[in-house]
């Protein structure tokens, strides 16, 4: 049992934490991660960057629910405009990794993110990601004017 917990700081800690640089986030490495060779299938690193990000947003007041349910006046979604993806090592079964998220560049309309999945040490991934906001007819929306202050690259660690 869990005492002297919010449901909001058990949220928190299942969305990782700020950091001076931008958020970390730790997963765990599952069975239902990996391919028949036992390592983490390529396209679940895709999965493990999209919840460092969407935390990442979550633990700066940004919330996908929100946007799409129309909190800025109309129904918002994230959409990935770009993505580039280095692959350096491979990761396994039980692997604690890291996924690392900040804030690269900010435009009115775009936000590139820079990421990175560690174990330890270890640098498997490295990720560019370039994101934009949509309405229901799929035409782009700009960004609030205090997100470009919120999204401000920080320093790298």
């Amino acid at each position: 049992m869990i005492e002297n917990n919010s449901s909001s700081s058990i949220a928190t800690g299942l969305a990782g934490e700020l950091t001076d640089a931008g958020h970390r986030l730790l997963v765990r490495v599952y069975y239902a991660d990996t391919d028949f060779s036992g390592l983490v299938y390529h396209a679940r690193y895709l999965e493990f960057l999209e919840r460092g990000r969407t935390d990442y947003l979550r633990l700066l007041g940004v919330h996908h629910s929100e946007l799409v349910d129309g909190k800025l006046g109309e129904s918002i979604v994230w959409v990935v405009r770009r993505m580039e993806i280095d692959f350096k090592s491979a990761a396994r079964i039980d692997d604690v990794l890291t996924i690392e998220t900040r804030t690269a560049e900010i435009s009115g309309a775009r936000v590139r993110m820079a990421q990175a999945i560690k174990r330890g040490d270890d640098l498997l991934i490295s990720a560019t990601v370039e994101a934009a906001m949509i309405n229901g007819a799929g035409r782009p929306r700009r960004f609030p004017a205090e997100w470009i202050k919120l999204f401000q690259p920080q320093s790298q660690e």
